[in-house]
């Protein structure tokens, strides 16, 4: 029981080392993170791990689940960033039981948050890149009230668009970038119904869409099934405005896979078990943007 007791708690350690060299690895200048487990977290977690090398940039959400979305920026870049919160704003949609009493304007608001970072050299006002960060409503419908989350995931990603748009209409000659965990099929091939808005309004295009990589090698997230079944899928994305499609370096934008202890990539896991050992249960969509004009 001890060895047990032993065993569980040091996996929780194990993991942020796995994770802290994966990100001392990739070395990216800005990390979009989901399912934080609050700023506190997150802070830690720079602190112990990873020599404070980053800013951390966190305003908690809505999620009941205590998983939000933040960003770690790298200290040494030479520009300023400013955070923003859209949780508090409404994505126009109420469940189809609570029409009947619901009060003029009454609607839900994001299931996590979609997090605004704007980067600027002189004023917030006057940024040379805006970023999104968000992590749309799962497929989990625990009360029967809305098959796989469609119809909430729907709203929330027809209001991710419209604080985009909002966002390119003040500043029309800012490019940008919305990301995170969709929970869903938005690539622009086969894409679920609720993303279609995506290629409807914006001008937005994944970077795995951009690179030409193959179907196989887009997969963020595997589901290990029974049967020793494992489906893999593409839920995570990174999504260019027009401008920054040209500045895209293909050969460094992949889906990274973590190794193990002898630096080998690790095979996806074709058990429940190999891949509780993963520093995380999604794997980091990595891409570089080349010749960013910062002004």
């Amino acid at each position: 029981q001890k060895l047990s007791t032993s065993v569980y708690e040091n996996k929780p350690l194990r993991k942020c080392h796995h994770l802290a060299r994966t990100i001392e690895t990739l070395n990216p200048d800005i990390l979009m993170l989901c399912e934080v487990g609050g700023l506190e977290s997150l802070e830690n977690f720079n602190e112990m791990f990873l020599k404070k090398n980053y800013s951390v940039a966190l305003v908690e959400g809505n999620s009941d689940r205590n998983i939000d979305v933040g960003y770690l920026i790298k200290k040494d870049l030479p520009f300023y960033f400013d955070l923003s919160t859209n949780k508090n704003r409404p994505i126009n949609f109420l469940y189809h039981h609570e029409k009947k009493t619901a009060k003029p304007g009454q609607s839900h608001r994001f299931s996590r948050d979609v997090a605004e970072l704007k980067l600027f050299t002189r004023t917030q006002d006057d940024p040379f890149l805006m970023l999104f960060l968000t992590h749309l409503k799962s497929p989990r419908d625990y009360d029967g009230i809305d098959a796989a989350g469609f119809e909430r995931r729907k709203a929330e990603l027809a209001t991710l668009v419209e604080i985009y748009t909002e966002a390119r209409a003040k500043f029309p000659h800012v490019p940008a970038i919305v990301a995170g965990d969709f929970n869903g099929l938005a690539g622009k091939t086969g894409t679920d119904r609720e993303f279609k808005l995506l290629y409807e309004k914006t001008d937005l295009l994944d970077v795995c869409e951009l690179t030409g990589l193959s179907p196989e090698a887009r997969h963020t997230f595997y589901q290990v099934k029974s049967g020793f079944r494992v489906e893999g899928r593409q839920l995570d994305y990174c999504f260019l405005s027009n401008e920054l499609h040209g500045l895209l370096n293909h050969s460094q934008t992949k889906v990274y896979h973590y190794v193990d202890a002898l630096g080998y990539e690790a095979p996806p896991p074709q058990t429940l078990d190999s891949k509780s050992l993963l520093p995380s249960d999604h794997y980091p969509l990595v891409f570089e943007l080349e010749k960013v004009k910062v002004w």
